[in-house]
């Protein structure tokens, strides 16, 4: 008798899980969370310190059958420091509008789940602040280009209405740096944590 509730009660679960990946679901919610940003291409002369920046934004999710897409909408800061022979010579802030577009899978159920995603993403500066020491010739330049692009990769955990997200944004964009007598091509890549909560 006692294997036979076992039973039921594992096939009643394991049904009630599968409903939930199956019935088509759409949520809606706010995140923030905080950035580490590099720059690739590093060389003897030419190399970058990561610095913190932040995130701030919304997010929907619409998925069915275990998959699930979601866009979101974020504004995110994103700061670097500019070596010149490991010694650094000056600092890039850049604030944009970033607007991940991501397919994914979801296992779980009974309000706890992970996930994992990919997919493009698209950024529009509308902030850049550049800050070379005097000491710089007057011809160092980084030329942040207004429209970029990068590839994400990440995995998250939901528990409820909360989510936590870790993930890698590998620049696709080549950024120009000029310190006066060579030009460099560098991308933009970041690791972001962040904290999601859900409306619905």
């Amino acid at each position: 008798m006692k294997k036979l509730l076992l039973t039921i009660g594992f096939f009643a679960a394991f049904a009630t899980a599968t409903q939930a990946q199956i019935i088509p679901k759409v949520q809606f919610g706010a995140k923030a969370g905080v950035n580490l940003s590099s720059l690739s291409n590093s060389t003897s002369t030419f190399s970058s310190d990561n610095r913190a920046g932040y995130l701030a934004g919304f997010w929907a999710r619409f998925g069915a059958i275990g998959f699930n897409f979601q866009p979101e909408l974020y504004i995110t800061s994103k700061n670097v420091d500019i070596n010149n022979s490991n010694v650094k010579i000056g600092s890039a802030k850049f604030t944009s509008i970033d607007v991940p577009l991501l397919f994914g899978g979801k296992v779980g159920a009974f309000g706890l789940g992970g996930r994992f995603y990919t997919g493009p993403l698209l950024s529009f500066a509308i902030n850049k602040d550049r800050n070379f020491g005097t000491a710089v010739s007057s011809a160092t330049s980084f030329d942040y280009k207004d429209s970029n692009f990068a590839w994400t990769l990440g995995a998250g955990i939901d528990i409820r209405k909360f989510s936590v997200d870790l993930r890698y944004e590998a620049g696709l964009t080549k950024q120009n740096y000029y310190d006066g007598s060579t030009n460099y091509k560098t991308r933009v890549s970041l690791f972001n944590l962040s904290l999601g909560y859900a409306f619905l």
